[in-house]
């Protein structure tokens, strides 16, 4: 079963240093690092409309598409499926019970901070996973931001 779960962090540094953060390709590895080590995504600028994979260092992972990009506000993704060897691979029955579930980034703007929040769709088996290290990666992400 998915579920959605949310989680945030106030950052005190302005929109654009704090997307940054987030997609540029040095610290999308490092806050990315806290869920695999050598985690990164292999993608066209994040483009919305395109593809991206979500790889560990032996290409292994899942690919998604960008669903919507609105610079220094909102990254949205549509998970897809699993990629072996840098490969897309087939819609299979595991898959598909995932499929389709999706990721958002947003900043809103705070008092005198901004606001990060992500908004993910996640599987039971994960919910315990997610819930201790989507936060660390945020502490992160709000780390580069100094």
């Amino acid at each position: 079963m998915i579920n959605r779960l949310k989680f945030s962090i106030d950052i005190k540094a302005d929109k654009s240093k704090i997307w940054h953060a987030l997609w540029d390709d040095s610290s999308y590895r490092d806050w990315a690092s806290v869920f695999f080590e050598g985690s990164y995504a292999d993608t066209d600028h994040w483009k919305e409309g395109s593809t991206v994979m979500f790889l560990a260092p032996d290409k292994s992972g899942i690919y998604s598409n960008i669903e919507k990009h609105i610079p220094n506000t909102m990254m949205s993704f549509k998970h897809i499926g699993n990629v072996i060897g840098g490969k897309e691979q087939p819609i299979d029955d595991d898959t598909k019970i995932w499929s389709g579930a999706t990721e958002t980034y947003t900043i809103t703007e705070g008092v005198d901070h901004n606001i990060l929040t992500v908004d993910i769709d996640i599987l039971d088996e994960h919910v315990e996973f997610m819930s201790k290290t989507l936060p660390k990666a945020l502490e992160k992400v709000k780390n580069n931001c100094s």
